[in-house]
């Protein structure tokens, strides 16, 4: 008989270009080497230019597409990105409560140009059905302000907003901090705080601040990166130190090519220019 793969879950929007949501996860999969299934729970009008339109899909289709991967693949990660509305929130709950793999959630609260993808009066139901059953949160430094209810001035006060948060739930088991909104527009810090041994541990990377007009989904792929080096036996530290390096390389490659026709836009990352270096 031969051996179940594993396969890593996106539950994301859809973003037509390509440049984030459920494509970016899907290509950072592959990229890596790991296989993907998405459910998609919002479909989203949106360019380099700004969204222009959200339809969150009705909340049982995303519970029945969830249940369908589930039920028929050996799903060892599952990684939520956009939810769209509280009740999507519920359902992604319901279907996850007794999911005993790693969830790995990135509060995509808003799109990169600003737009918000979460109605506000929502974001009670996202802490309540979903932060209860995250084991990887993925913040940047505004949504970790938000979540944790507690004031984060630059990446000196991330240490309070993290402990808000893995006080309050049991399920954290470590939170990736996304550098890209701190202090410092030269050298970006990325933190991982993860628990060990009844003590919450910190480790950093910090890196250059790259000039690209290609940069559109870099968190969506940075958090579906740690999903799938996670997923392929790695520690939370190492998945963290990989994950990173893959996102900055994939900047490095992607800076040189223009693929949007906007002047001031931010084109998506282009993914396959890592499966090519990888494959050198």
């Amino acid at each position: 008989q031969k051996p179940m793969i594993k396969t890593v879950l996106t539950i994301a929007g859809s973003d037509p270009t390509g440049g984030a949501g459920i494509q970016a996860d899907l290509k950072t999969m592959t990229a890596i080497g790991v296989y993907g299934a998405a459910v998609i729970t919002c479909v989203t009008v949106q360019n380099s230019r700004g969204v222009s339109r959200i339809e969150p899909l009705h909340p049982e289709l995303v519970a029945e597409q969830i249940e369908a991967v589930l039920t028929d693949h050996r799903v060892t990660h599952v990684k939520i990105g956009m939810i769209g509305t509280a009740a999507i929130a519920r359902a992604i709950a319901r279907k996850l409560r007794n999911f005993k793999g790693e969830v790995i959630f990135d509060p995509v609260l808003h799109s990169s140009t600003g737009h918000p993808l979460l109605p506000p009066d929502d974001l009670e139901s996202v802490r309540a059905d979903l932060l209860a059953l995250t084991t990887v949160l993925t913040p940047n430094l505004p949504e970790l302000e938000v979540l944790s209810e507690t004031a984060v001035q630059g990446n000196g006060e991330v240490r309070a907003g993290v402990d808000a948060l893995m006080q309050k739930y049991s399920s954290l088991r470590a939170i990736l901090v996304k550098g890209g909104h701190g202090d410092s527009t030269d050298l970006l810090t990325d933190c991982l705080f993860f628990a060990d041994n009844g003590k919450i541990e910190r480790e950093t990377l910090s890196h250059p601040f790259l000039q690209t007009c290609n940069s559109h989904g870099t968190g969506c792929t940075l958090a579906s990166a740690f999903a799938s080096y996670h997923a392929l036996g790695g520690d939370y530290s190492s998945a963290f130190l990989q994950a990173v390096f893959f996102v900055q390389e994939l900047l490095k490659e992607s800076a040189s090519l223009k693929i949007v026709t906007n002047p001031k836009g931010k084109g998506g990352l282009l993914h396959h220019l890592a499966c090519a270096a990888m494959a050198e």
